[in-house]
């Protein structure tokens, strides 16, 4: 049984606190709105004053914060986690971030305060049933260390050094991004040429975007897109990989579109929607 704190208790944070609950830990929790905290206090969980205290009292802190900028407020300053862990606490930092605010967390620690980059593929469904994958980054033997904590949440899969798990988990949303603008555009051009939907949904079945023109189908034809993945999370992290492609010199055509598209959807107000929500903003601006 390890005492693990979560910082961070929105959507995802949440139900990773429930699942090291579930599965026999002491689990510490800290929300900027503490009223987030009751329920899992409820379930067994402590609540704390601050970041720092949470650390403090945690052999692990998991981190699931929004942005960049909410893990420097969480981590940083008298109050903040890197105030509050010692030698023996480890930082699983498992927000999507990019690899420089990694780096960024990694200066503010003290010496022998071990950190890993472990952020997750998979949304809702994923995280209430353990079935994440967490790309890790960090130290051979911290990685062996934390790898039976983590497998609570999913299948932890160790990518390489600290900062890849960031790097990785980038990777991953590229694809994801890219894929949904381009069935989005693949789908607006089959309207602008007189393609009936179903003509289109056939002929997308024999072609790379197979499985998700099948898994999106329901949901064009409905035009409900249930909520997993904010839209605005999903611009920043477009924003994240085009940060991450400038400073490692690489050029993101593809990803830059598909950032664009996000931009315009989340500035017309889809921001809170589901970001598959943007197949529907793309076909709208076919029908304009």
């Amino acid at each position: 049984m390890t005492t693990v704190a979560v910082i961070g208790l929105g959507a995802m944070g949440g139900r990773i606190a429930r699942r090291f609950l579930a599965a026999g830990h002491d689990v510490v929790v800290w929300n900027r709105s503490p009223a987030r905290a009751d329920e899992l206090v409820e379930l067994g969980a402590s609540a704390a004053a601050t970041p720092a205290e949470a650390a403090g009292r945690s052999e692990a802190v998991a981190t699931m914060l929004s942005d960049p900028a909410a893990l420097a407020e969480v981590s940083e300053g008298p109050a903040g986690v890197a105030a509050g862990a010692g030698a023996s606490t480890t930082i699983l930092e498992m927000s999507t971030v990019g690899p420089a605010a990694v780096t960024r967390l990694a200066a503010e620690l003290g010496p022998g305060t071990g950190l890993l980059d472990a952020p997750v593929l998979g949304s809702l469904t994923e995280a209430e049933a353990g079935s994440l994958r967490i790309f890790v980054g960090g130290a051979d033997e911290l990685v062996e260390r934390w790898t039976p904590l983590l497998s609570a949440l999913g299948s932890p899969r160790h990518v390489g050094p600290l900062g890849a798990g960031a790097a990785a988990k980038l990777v991953a949303n590229t694809t994801l991004f890219g894929t949904l603008g381009l069935l989005g555009e693949a789908l607006a051009l089959a309207d602008g040429l007189g393609l009936t939907r179903a003509a289109t949904f056939d002929v997308l079945a024999g072609t790379p975007l197979a499985a998700q023109a099948e898994r999106r189908r329901r949901a064009i034809e409905s035009g409900e897109f249930p909520a997993r993945f904010s839209l605005a999370l999903a611009r920043k992290d477009a924003d994240l990989i085009a940060a991450a492609a400038e400073d490692a010199g690489v050029d993101l055509r593809l990803a830059e579109a598909a950032r664009g598209w996000l931009a315009d959807a989340e500035a017309a107000g889809l921001g809170e929607r589901d970001y598959s929500a943007l197949l529907e903003w793309i076909l709208e601006r076919d029908d304009a």
